[in-house]
């Protein structure tokens, strides 16, 4: 019963946290993209809309052939955007290939 009494608060704190930590990757879309330009050389590679409660948001893909980093947004209809993935190593396209000629 003890760990109960540790483990209760600890998920409530988590829950207060979470929310927080998330705005912290959030702001105007505006000022997102000037910063991913700027600091990851990345451009707009990709994008679509995400319906979502009957609310469209916009997905968009960022990324970089110098520096092979990519960013994920979701902005919303007010123009906040919030990153919800980074990566590095930064593709476009699988090769032309077939998969029966892949090198192995």
């Amino acid at each position: 019963m003890k760990t109960q009494k540790y483990l209760t608060p600890a998920l409530c704190a988590g829950f207060v946290i979470a929310p927080i930590a998330a705005q912290a990757n959030c702001g105007a879309r505006e000022q997102v993209i000037t910063k991913l330009q700027r600091d990851y050389s990345e451009t707009l590679v990709a994008g679509g809309l995400q319906g979502n409660r009957n609310v469209q948001t916009m997905v968009e893909v960022w990324a970089s052939e110098k520096t092979g980093t990519f960013t994920m947004l979701l902005t919303s209809p007010e123009g906040v955007s919030c990153v919800v993935a980074v990566g590095t190593d930064f593709f476009s396209e699988l090769s032309q290939q077939q998969p029966g000629e892949l090198k192995g």
